[in-house]
């Protein structure tokens, strides 16, 4: 698949519709685009190669934007294998190329293509620039979005952002999906959720830059309406609420819980809820389900006590959660248990190191089956979140218990140059070791948290 983003810079990737599950875990039913350009110039460039499941129709797509030329330089901004897979197989078909990366790329270079040896090679640091002739490369770090080996490129000249995995999405380019907002958020919750503090470094540091054209890795050229598509990544990586609504996720074994979610369901919408998504965590996609829960600003979880814990689905979904770091949102619960429901003490227990978490008052308590008492608790317990509901004209805004307006605290921290780690205090332990790369505290520098 051959496109012209620019008179001088071209689309060389290819769609994948085989393919079911991406990264071995989430369902891809309009297949995934693998992302590849070459800017021409004096110094012909490709950023980035593809997954090995396309690795000759995209040879044959570099072959035919050359024309003939020779090729300069293959910039290699990220060593996962569904960029990286085909290296090998550019560098036979032009073994004169020089491949541009940091010292993390080339070690992980040699860890994928074992016995490979690279004799022309540029190692770059974080800032440093390399001229093709009328266009120029400018390389932005952006360690753990989501390796620690990142790096996003901006071309000056025609302002453009090459933003590795950044502004991905799910689904093949020829997809019949035109909302790229839905498989978009899903990809980064999924994929980069858990880097949201690392995200928000390299947006302040696209703030500076001009950007009229962001080509991301995966799913389509953005040219237009950048502000928007920025916004949502802020919002994302702040880990504030994206839309007002409640969010219901349950598992139920023979009815009874299910009963209760959908008479949760008719109380909130009876007392004025627009937005309530139900989500059956033993049948939906559990991928979806945490982007529900991410996207809006409350959620309810319902489950049984199973085996003395939660049932597994929902311990899988709340395990999900934390791992990327959910906060900033109300949490109302609902158990059912037959002799001894231990749900809600589980479920709270679970969310314990989670930051920022408002866990509703009036909670629910089924014994076996609705009655009367649990029934009056689930209207007491709707009431509760349609009270709790946030307003989200300004995503900078958060709520307190008691729904007064409030900014958040700015925190003193220090940030890996390496990686992206932050360490969260006001001093940095002298003997400090960073848990993501090892390095020692001479590589961090003083940030702002928020």
């Amino acid at each position: 698949m051959m496109n012209n983003v620019t008179d001088s810079i071209i689309y060389v990737g290819a769609n994948d519709h085989d393919i079911d599950l991406f990264e071995g875990q989430y369902k891809v039913p309009e297949g995934m685009a693998y992302n590849s350009y070459i800017i021409k110039d004096e110094k012909n460039v490709v950023i980035d190669t593809i997954d090995k499941r396309k690795t000759e129709e995209w040879l044959a797509n570099v072959e035919e934007a050359l024309g003939g030329e020779a090729l300069d330089y293959l910039v290699v901004q990220h060593m996962e294998p569904d960029h990286s897979a085909s290296i090998k197989a550019l560098k036979e078909k032009y073994p004169d190329v020089t491949i541009v990366g940091n010292k993390k790329t080339f070690n992980m270079i040699s860890q994928f293509f074992p016995g490979m040896t690279v004799e022309n090679k540029m190692i770059v640091q974080d800032g440093d620039v390399l001229a093709l002739g009328n266009h120029q490369l400018n390389f932005i770090f952006a360690p753990m979005v989501h390796w620690p080996e990142v790096m996003m490129t901006y071309e000056s000249k025609e302002q453009i952002l090459f933003s590795a995995d950044g502004f991905g999405k799910f689904g093949a380019l020829d997809s019949a999906d035109d909302d790229w907002a839905c498989e978009a958020r899903r990809y980064y919750i999924g994929i980069v959720g858990k880097y949201g503090a690392q995200v928000q470094n390299v947006l302040k540091k696209a703030a500076d830059l001009d950007i009229k054209i962001i080509c991301p890795l995966h799913g389509p050229v953005l040219d237009k309406d950048l502000e928007y598509y920025i916004g949502l990544y802020d919002i994302w990586s702040s880990y504030r609420p994206e839309t007002s609504g409640v969010c219901i996720c349950y598992t139920s074994v023979y009815g009874n819980t299910k009963s209760a979610v959908e008479l949760l369901e008719q109380e909130l919408k009876a007392a004025g809820e627009e937005t309530v998504v139900v989500n059956d965590l033993a049948r939906c996609d559990m991928a979806e389900a945490v982007e529900d829960a991410f996207r809006y600003d409350r959620m309810i979880l319902a489950t049984t006590t199973y085996n003395s814990d939660i049932f597994p689905f929902m311990k899988e979904f709340i395990e999900h959660l934390k791992e990327r770091n959910y906060q900033n949102r109300t949490v109302g619960l609902i158990e059912n248990g037959t002799w001894a429901p231990m749900a809600i003490k589980i479920m709270k227990k679970a969310f314990e190191g989670s930051k920022d978490i408002n866990m509703a008052e009036n909670n629910v308590t089924i014994l076996s089956a609705i009655n009367d008492k649990s029934r009056k608790q689930i209207k007491e317990l709707a009431a509760e979140m349609i009270s709790k509901k946030k307003s989200l004209d300004n995503a900078e805004e958060i709520f307190d218990d008691e729904n007064e307006k409030i900014k958040p605290e700015k925190k003193k921290g220090f940030v890996c140059t390496i990686c992206g780690y932050i360490y969260e205090g006001d001093t940095l332990p002298e003997n400090f070791v960073c848990p993501l790369c090892g390095q020692g505290p001479e590589v961090f520098e003083p940030v702002d948290i928020e």
